[in-house]
């Protein structure tokens, strides 16, 4: 094959998410395709050197508007986007600068290294408790059980989302970013994530409280401050990455070490080596598969190839963070790894304001389940295991093991 041919990709792709991504490397660093299930067309990038260099070029733009365009330009009408999330898609995520560099800058103000350092406590309380919810139980879904609830649990409490609405945002959130949910289902999901985040804004401005939220709603920058619309969209990114990523961080790193006992059995007996870890679960299977879109503002050439002006460009994070020429034996899980470096998180404007806190709670979840379960293991063969239907996040839809 060569890099210039129209690969037309399956459905099921997100089941073999690594299968996938070999097989576009097999062929060159990038990569022209069509993903479903809309017939999207665009390049996906897969080697480790063009992957970070396109995460940090200034010709790559990210609006949503400018994503909407192109959309309406390259699909059919009845493949196009509609607008039932536009209300929650004007945050910093899907911005250029300046937008982007004054967006940030507010919530950096109220998302502190220090906010989260205060959060350990809190979080290796919540880990407890669901560690002791476990206790007795001969089989568990780890992902409904323990790696869901607990990154729900911390943002919401960050953000301050009371206890009882959780459920139905965590439902919220999975339909939003499912490839296979229906479109009245995605609208249903839009409109009760913008009623209920208008609501909770106005509660907080209201009567402000020691959270997060209440912080951004209040959060100035010499005399600036978020609109109404920018702090309904900034609640939503800051909601569904507060605890998407992280679900799938600790499920896929539970399952790594399930399915290598030695490794397991290495960091049970050097729990020192757990930060590493981490990271290598970070690089080996990450929570990230196709980084949200991007597009060419003007021609790029990346990697021999040259991508015109006004195309879509899928940066596969899963892919970069297992090419050989940047980590040697990179279907390998090794604990020990230098695994600095990874773009599982991203690189550039658009790193991810939350790994800190994600890093955080992998590792006391980790390290606390490891401890509490010594007999942890895989209750049904790797092969049965099912992934999420997204391009975007890479998550098991369940994780049964025997306890």
């Amino acid at each position: 094959m060569t890099s210039d041919e129209l690969i037309e990709v399956a459905e099921d792709f997100a089941q073999d998410a690594h299968v996938f991504s070999e097989m576009l490397r097999g062929g060159g660093p990038v990569r022209r395709v069509r993903l479903p299930p809309r017939g999207l067309p665009g390049y996906v990038v897969t080697g480790f050197a063009q992957a970070r260099s396109l995460l940090a070029d200034p010709r790559l733009h990210k609006s949503s508007a400018g994503i909407r365009e192109l959309f309406e330009a390259k699909l059919p009408p009845e493949a196009r986007m509609s607008n039932f999330g536009q209300d929650l898609s004007q945050h910093m995520l899907n911005s250029d600068p300046p937008d982007h560099t004054r967006l940030r800058k507010l919530v950096n103000k109220a998302f502190t290294a220090r906010t989260v350092a205060r959060l350990r406590p809190r979080v290796e309380e919540i880990t407890a408790g669901l560690l002791d919810a476990l206790a007795g139980q001969e089989r568990a879904d780890l992902v409904a059980s323990f790696a869901a609830p607990l990154p729900i649990t911390v943002i919401c409490e960050l953000l301050g989302v009371r206890e009882e609405d959780r459920s139905e945002f965590s439902g919220w959130s999975k339909t939003l970013l499912s490839a296979a949910a229906r479109p009245e289902e995605m609208q249903a999901a839009a409109q009760s994530m913008f009623g209920y985040l208008t609501g909770l804004i106005a509660q907080k401005r209201a009567e402000p409280a020691e959270d997060l939220l209440s912080d951004l709603v209040h959060a100035t920058d010499d005399g600036d401050s978020l609109s109404e619309p920018e702090l309904v969209a900034m609640a939503f990114l800051l909601l569904v990455a507060g605890h998407e990523t992280t679900v799938n961080l600790i499920a896929n790193g539970v399952l790594a070490l399930l399915r290598e006992p030695e490794q397991l059995a290495r960091l049970r007996a050097e729990p020192e080596l757990l930060p590493g870890a981490v990271e290598e679960f970070l690089r080996f299977d990450g929570p990230i598969h196709l980084a949200t879109l991007r597009f060419t503002a003007e021609p790029v050439e990346v990697g021999g190839v040259t991508i015109p002006e006004g195309e879509f460009v899928l940066i596969s994070l899963l892919g970069a963070n297992r090419d050989a020429e940047r980590y040697p034996e990179p279907d390998r899980l090794d604990i020990t790894r230098p695994a600095g470096g990874h773009l599982a998180f991203g690189h550039g404007i658009h790193y991810c304001v939350g790994a800190p806190l994600a890093r955080l709670e992998a590792e006391i979840a980790l390290g606390a389940l490891l401890a509490r379960f010594p007999d942890i293991a895989l209750d049904v063969k790797p092969d049965e295991l099912v992934y999420r239907p997204s391009s975007l996040v890479h998550g098991l839809e369940a994780l049964p093991v025997r306890l």
